[in-house]
């Protein structure tokens, strides 16, 4: 049958979509695996990860090293974020094992941790203190003296007591990652692990501030706001910062209408969520 040029050209495109089409669900049907999470059913995609196949079935896992915007260091044992998930696998996130196991590891992080809770300014948002209620042990088998570590002069803002740091490495993979600059890093290995710049100098960036936030524990806390006030003291107000090129995203906390810190606020599109020293 004769067919215009034209016409000819349509049918194949359109029949040529139409497969595509067809193809499409199969091909996406193929990069997701079906596994188990605490008995329930979840297709996740391959290469997703244990904590991530849990977060998405509503499941909070404790963490401490992971940051969903810094690559993965996996350093505490039997790291879920490092994990990718197989197919058939059942993830049981509430067994008498895997309670045993997070007390574990959760009493290996207080080994060393002073009891500085009520004196912390991160007291009230620390997640070293929330997760040792939700899944630490009542009580404590450590009869030895703890370490002490020297405090460090890495900056202007940030007010370092390196005895409380649990060696997560989350600001030394911000500096390297995020910052772009090599000023952080660990020297020592096992209980002499230390974390501070490498020839003692101050942590030279504009970007520096962050590591304040992103420090699970009150090892990294804002020099200005020390001993200021508690967070659930505080009121939060969402505005936009007026010193920077791009209007970054910022929460004002204040305290009978003195300002005592500024702090970012999440915005994918603008700043993410980090702000400049100059906006602290």
């Amino acid at each position: 049958m004769l067919r215009l040029p034209s016409v000819g050209r349509a049918l194949a495109t359109a029949a040529k979509s139409s497969m595509a089409r067809n193809t499409v669900p199969v091909r996406a049907a193929s990069n997701m695996v079906e596994v188990f999470v605490d008995g329930k059913s979840l297709e996740v995609e391959t290469g997703t990860t244990v904590l991530q196949a849990c977060e998405k079935a509503g499941i909070q896992i404790p963490r401490f090293c992971y940051h969903e915007r810094l690559s993965v260091a996996g350093n505490c044992p039997g790291s879920s974020c490092a994990m990718p998930v197989m197919k058939g696998w059942n993830i049981l996130t509430n067994s008498e094992k895997t309670r045993k196991a997070r007390e574990g590891v959760m009493e290996f992080l207080l080994a060393n941790h002073p009891l500085d809770c009520p004196i912390c300014d991160q007291g009230g948002e620390c997640d070293l203190q929330d997760q040792s209620m939700q899944f630490g042990s009542d009580r404590s088998r450590f009869t030895e003296g703890k370490r002490a570590v020297e405090d460090k002069n890495i900056g202007p803002l940030i007010k370092t007591i390196m005895t409380r740091c649990i060696q997560c490495t989350r600001c030394v993979r911000f500096a390297s990652e995020i910052a772009g600059v090599e000023d952080l890093g660990t020297t020592g290995r096992g209980n002499n692990l230390q974390i501070g710049t490498y020839v003692e100098k101050m942590f030279m960036s504009e970007l520096s501030g962050n590591v304040i936030d992103i420090c699970p524990v009150g090892a990294l806390t804002s020099k200005p706001y020390a001993f200021t006030s508690r967070p659930w003291e505080t009121r939060k107000t969402e505005s936009i910062d007026v010193l920077d090129a791009v209007g970054s995203n910022i929460l004002v906390s204040t305290r009978g209408g003195e300002v005592m810190r500024v702090m970012p606020r999440l915005n994918e599109d603008i700043n993410e969520e980090w702000i400049s020293d100059k906006t602290r």
